[in-house]
């Protein structure tokens, strides 16, 4: 059997899962919840590993430890998307690899990926390339200010970004994501931020959750609600936009496709357009709503999607809120979990730093 096949697989077996975070450990409990086991891989300990069946410490570098890895388990799936190409590679040639490495490698980049989504004809913010503080000054001569400078790897919770404002000093904006290579984007004048948090099997069906709204602090996702509040054509289009972008990648699992809601004047009525900001190709934080706000849950779905098994139900039990309990908004534990109604997840690290996803709570507000 070629390893990139895809045959159904049995309750019972085993998926592997690269990365420790709270979305593997979220991932190992759904996995868990439909009878089967999990074998976590990764560098260092973390909260996946606490509720794992199996778990390798290894650097991702370790090729004999990814081959022994690879041979305990059905499947291969990550909780984030910056697992080394080699990696991947390595894994890929003894078991499926799922969301697939060609989906990994354009989502890891993001010059190759906004690339990517316009040849689609999927609208992003206009973008050039930077290779060097002097690449900087022309792509701000083109695309104007503010503008936004960032790695075109790595990053996350606005690290390797950088706001290019009147009056900044580019050099310095350059050192300050570490003089990598970068993007720079053209400044979106949105009115809310969304995401569509989706499905997709090998045998291309498609499921997507309501499209939710974001809020960030910080640069750090603080509230989701779901559903938007847009029009029902802005959803529906959302939704179109992201099948294009999974059917386009040959997708198999759960993504999240973050976007902009822009408001024009068109013919004299306020319209709404869409642009999109980054692909996850992973479970993501605004769909951990899902959890306890949905029939299925983003993490069962993914768990569905990799196994060759039917995609759940995606049906909404009323208008959710999520809230993210980051740093010390976890020491309130104990009262979130004396409210009515409110739906506590702790993600089990021992350390409450500043800007450090702890757990969430999940209310529902109405029907």
């Amino acid at each position: 059997m070629s390893p990139a096949s895809h045959p159904s697989i049995a309750p019972g077996s085993v998926i592997g899962v690269l990365g420790s975070g709270q979305l593997g450990r979220m991932i190992a409990q759904a996995a868990a919840q439909l009878g089967l086991k999990t074998h976590v891989f990764a560098p260092e300990s973390g909260p996946a590993f606490d509720v794992a069946s199996h778990r390798t410490r290894a650097p991702y570098e370790d090729e004999a430890a990814l081959a022994a890895f690879a041979d305990s388990v059905a499947v291969v799936t990550y909780e984030f998307e910056n697992v080394p190409a080699r990696a991947a590679a390595v894994l890929a040639q003894r078991r499926p690899v799922l969301p697939g490495p060609d989906a990994l490698a354009i989502t890891q980049d993001r010059l190759t990926e906004k690339t990517f989504l316009n040849k689609l004809g999927v609208p992003t913010a206009p973008f050039l390339a930077v290779d060097d503080a002097e690449g900087l000054a022309r792509a701000v001569e083109r695309l104007g200010r503010p503008s936004i400078l960032k790695t075109r790897r790595l990053g996350y919770d606005g690290k390797g970004q950088a706001m290019i404002r009147e009056g900044a000093d580019l050099a310095e904006a350059f050192r300050s994501i570490g003089a990598a290579p970068a993007i720079l984007e053209g400044f979106v004048p949105f009115v809310r931020e969304v995401s569509v948090v989706a499905a997709r099997a090998a045998d291309g069906s498609y499921a997507a959750f309501d499209l939710c709204e974001n809020e960030h602090e910080n640069h750090i996702l603080a509230l989701t609600r779901a559903p938007a509040r847009v029009a029902p054509e802005t959803a529906a289009a959302a939704t179109a936009m992201t099948r294009k972008i999974m059917e386009a990648l040959k997708y198999v699992g759960v993504i999240a496709v973050e976007m902009f809601v822009v408001e024009e004047m068109a013919d004299g009525a306020r319209v709404e357009r869409l642009v999109v900001n980054e692909i996850a190709p992973r479970v993501h934080n605004s769909g951990h709503w899902t959890l306890d706000g949905a029939v299925t849950s983003q993490f069962e779905q993914h768990v569905r999607a990799i196994c060759g098994w039917p995609l759940g139900s995606t049906r909404r039990h009323g208008q959710v809120e999520m809230r993210n309990l980051i740093g010390e908004d976890v020491n309130r534990w104990r009262d979130l979990l004396g409210e009515s109604g409110a739906c506590v997840r702790l993600y089990g690290k021992h350390e409450a730093r500043p800007g450090r996803k702890m757990g969430h709570v999940t209310r529902i507000i109405g029907p």
